[in-house]
């Protein structure tokens, strides 16, 4: 199955050099992830799993599913990528030159996180992830903005500075698995099998030190200062900085602390995790409060929930685990839609600043009720999926300590309220002219009618009133369908786990968790 996996990648990279034409590109890079995600569908219900190929590629149920969420999310920001990419061009900010240079990018990463989630030598999953840095930089820096080069550059100093001690946890691995065995190995496979006989204080020297590269991978506080500035500079169609760069990272945290399940340096990983995860948390939704730029907020919402998946690995039970599998689903699913609502947001007023957008129910109304409905999606609001997810690892946290229970609630609350604020004061302003004759201006809940309209229309003629463009309608801006299509699929996709839980993915989720050796 993965030769399979590595034709597909070498066909579609091959030909996406090829054409000139942007409808062309664009279709081999959705074809590339629908083809993923139908592959791993394919090994999913005809292989028998775990398997593997060769001394460094493995198959089992967890790589399969991360691999799953990876190609769903890449293949919709691929459909979005067509519009808004034309949109881009548009505007000037893309330049039609580095259009084939940004569909390799696009494809390159999808290829390189493939084959990282595959290998099931962890020097291999560690070369391929730092790959997937780079291939991601090109996506950011990819417009004609030198605030999107600074970005990507420190996109790259943090992720690969960090991953640089992750290295280093790797080396310590290797020199336990070489004293117990006589020979070093780096092979999942092997090092879970014996990981017994490792020192339990190197093998948590080596778990803390590649934690920080994952961590960072994920965007993990206080590694995290990379994705903000990404998230706010990037174009849109990289919300698959979300649905794939994170979850990789968290992939390489979990495949590490089901490692250490097996010795007795256990409760000090699932220390680690759990401080990390509330600091991520605190630092989150302190910081989303304050934020009047949307992608920013989106980027800190991130910052938030890679938090909570931390907890949700570090308390251990399978329950918990269960519950944060299906929460690396959910939460691809919301995030782009957000973002790509967000991109919407962000052709349409030329900014990501909330001072800057007025009359978004006018204007864009699809995309008003998709950041609406996406934010009540991603706080956690029933009947969204991400609601149950939340519950169950907030009362296994109950088991770990109430505290800490009562803590990550009241700063989910503030998360919440960060949202509901930044809607609220950028979706309540609108203006309104010339209706039955007279001038009105709305702004928030502030209208001015009547004596007051006139007087408006007065300061106007004699250039008394400075802003008075300011207070004008603004342009609508045509947005194409397609840009609308995947946010729409993304946000059903999430509403129908909220009311229906498949036993095909239950039974996914259980088979991880016992693969993983959680009993």
């Amino acid at each position: 199955m993965i030769r399979y996996y590595l034709l597909i990648m070498g066909l579609f990279l091959a030909l996406g050099l090829i054409p000139k034409s942007h409808r062309l590109m664009n279709a081999l890079a959705a074809g590339n992830g629908l083809l993923h995600l139908v592959v791993s569908c394919v090994a999913l219900f005809m292989l028998d799993l775990p398997g593997r190929l060769g001394e460094s590629l493995y198959l089992d149920h967890l790589n399969l599913y991360v691999e799953l969420i990876t190609a769903l999310g890449f293949t919709a920001a691929a459909f979005y990528a067509r519009g808004y990419t034309d949109s881009l061009m548009e505007a000037g900010e893309l330049d039609p030159k580095n259009l084939k240079t940004f569909y390799l990018a696009f494809n390159l990463l999808l290829v390189t996180a493939t084959v990282a989630l595959f290998s099931d030598n962890l020097a291999l999953f560690w070369i391929f992830a730092e790959l997937t840095t780079v291939c991601a930089a090109m996506l950011v820096a990819i417009l004609s903005a030198r605030e999107n080069i600074d970005a990507a550059l420190k996109y790259v100093f943090i992720v690969s500075g960090a991953m640089l001690f992750a290295f280093l946890g790797l080396v310590f691995l290797f020199t336990l698995s070489e004293q117990a065995l006589g020979e070093g190995t780096l092979n999942w496979t092997e090092l879970v099998i014996h990981v017994s006989e490792f020192s339990p204080a190197l093998l948590l020297a080596s778990f803390t030190l590649m934690f920080i590269g994952f961590g960072a991978k994920a965007g993990v506080a206080p590694f995290h200062t990379w994705l903000p500035d990404a998230y706010a500079r990037a174009p849109s169609v990289s919300a698959i900085l979300s649905g794939l760069m994170q979850n990789l990272g968290i992939y390489g945290i979990i495949r590490m602390y089901a490692l250490l399940r097996e010795s007795s340096a256990a409760p000090q990983a699932s220390s680690i995790l759990l401080a990390a995860g509330v600091f991520s948390i605190a630092l989150a939704s302190f910081s989303m409060f304050q934020q009047r730029n949307l992608k920013r907020l989106i980027a800190f919402s991130s910052v938030e929930h890679m938090g909570l998946l931390l907890i949700g690995i570090g308390i251990g039970t399978p329950l918990a685990l269960f519950w944060a599998l299906f929460y690396m689903l959910v939460h691809v699913l919301v995030k782009e839609t957000l973002l790509f609502s967000a991109g919407i947001l962000h052709r349409q007023y030329r900014s990501n600043m909330r001072e800057d957008m007025r009359d978004v129910f006018k204007l864009q109304p699809r995309a008003a009720w998709g950041m609406i409905l996406g934010s009540i999606a991603i706080v956690g609001m029933p009947p969204f999926p991400l609601f149950p997810a939340k519950f169950f690892i907030l009362l296994e946290s109950a088991a770990v300590s109430p505290y800490l229970t009562l803590t990550v609630m009241l700063m989910l609350i503030l998360a919440a309220a960060s949202f509901t604020n930044f809607l609220l004061k950028a979706f309540s302003k609108v203006t309104i002219e010339e209706e039955s004759g007279k001038e009105r201006h709305v702004t928030g809940n502030h209208e001015a009618t009547g004596k007051a309209g006139l007087e408006s229309v007065a300061k106007k003629e004699s250039g008394e009133e400075e802003n008075y463009e300011e207070n004008r309608l603004p342009e609508r801006y045509l947005v194409k369908s397609g840009m609308r299509v995947p946010a729409i699929c993304m946000l059903a996709l999430a509403l129908a786990l909220g009311f229906y839980f498949p036993d095909s993915l239950k039974d996914l989720l259980n088979a991880i968790i016992l693969e993983l050796g959680y009993v």
